[in-house]
C-alpha cells in the first residue's frame, strides 16, 4: 500500500494537502467493499482502522 498526497488549496500563504491510501484490489475484494461505499476511520494507539460505515 502507499500513502499519497496532493496540494488541495492555499489560504493566506498556508498550503493544505489531501491524503489517500491506495489499497490493492485483492484486499478490497476480500473485504467485500464496493466503490462509493461509506467507510469510517478510527485511530487506536498508532493504528488506523477502517470499517464499513
Amino acid at each position: 500500500m502507499r500513502l499519497l498526497s496532493q496540494k488541495h488549496s492555499e489560504y493566506k500563504g498556508k498550503k493544505y494537502e489531501k491524503f489517500w491510501v491506495v489499497i490493492p484490489s485483492k484486499i478490497i475484494g476480500k473485504l467485500g467493499w464496493k466503490r462509493g461505499q461509506d467507510l469510517e476511520a478510527k485511530v487506536k494507539e498508532d493504528k488506523l482502522i477502517i470499517v464499513k460505515d
